[in-house]
């Protein structure tokens, strides 16, 4: 039976034991009923599985013991930065999500000229604290032992010049398309997809100053929750580890 797979944020070493989180002692032992003895798998995000058993049972904490350490090699060659415009509600949980099983390295929220989604400090710390258990969520069912990086939202002029490798601007009439970079060697790439609105002119100069040229992806206008995942997955079969 496969094990559910737990993230913590706490240093986690063969021999040690811990007290666990009380969301992850909530789920492991009121959702899934574990009991003193039960095995269970850890990661805290420095690539390695962390095999543990519960240890011990109280009224208000639990505590697991961990057995073995099994590094993860599943992390994609490709290093992909995903510069994606916010999008509303459960669409950008859906593309954080997605992207995560899909291998993407970074996350850049930026906010754009057509930006639906309006944030002020404390709607934006409160955003990405739930961005960020979306990607942990993605990494425990998809098997990743790294969690992508979520960083805060950022206009768009200053989150373009944080590229990182080859950066491109899906556009469907770009005279670049996906097979013209078969044969280009490629580290890292920064994918940069607009809001529900788009790019609007001046958001398109402000990428193309930065570096990010057009790509196309068939000729067809991309909704944002489509536009990025169907190009990492792209990308990825091309320069990454789905090929």
């Amino acid at each position: 039976m496969r094990l559910t797979r737990s993230y913590v944020t706490a240093p986690l070493a063969v021999g040690h034991t811990l007290v666990l989180p009380e969301d992850v002692a909530a789920h492991l032992l009121r959702v899934l009923r574990l009991q003193v003895g039960d095995a269970c798998v850890l990661f805290n995000g420095d690539g390695h599985d962390y095999d543990a058993r519960i240890s011990m049972l109280g009224k208000r904490e639990a505590q697991a013991e961990v057995l073995a350490a099994r590094q993860i090699n599943n992390e994609s060659s490709l290093r992909i930065t995903l510069l994606q415009g916010i999008a509303r509600g459960e669409k950008m949980d859906l593309i954080l999500q997605k992207a995560t099983e899909l291998g993407v390295a970074k996350i850049l929220p930026v906010m754009s000229d057509r930006s639906e989604v309006k944030l002020d400090a404390q709607r934006a710390d409160k955003r990405v604290a739930h961005w960020r258990e979306v990607v942990i969520a993605a990494c425990e069912q998809s098997g990743r032992a790294r969690v992508p990086e979520v960083l805060p939202p950022q206009p768009l002029a200053q989150a373009a010049g944080l590229r990182s490798g080859c950066g491109f601007l899906m556009d469907p009439t770009a005279a670049t398309s996906l097979t013209l970079l078969r044969d280009t060697p490629m580290a890292a790439c920064t994918l940069a997809i607009g809001p529900e609105g788009g790019w609007s002119t001046r958001d398109r100069e402000q990428l193309q100053a930065a570096g990010f040229a057009g790509l196309r992806l068939g000729p067809r206008i991309l909704r944002t929750e489509t536009a990025g995942l169907a190009a990492i997955a792209a990308l990825q079969v091309l320069a990454g580890d789905l090929g």
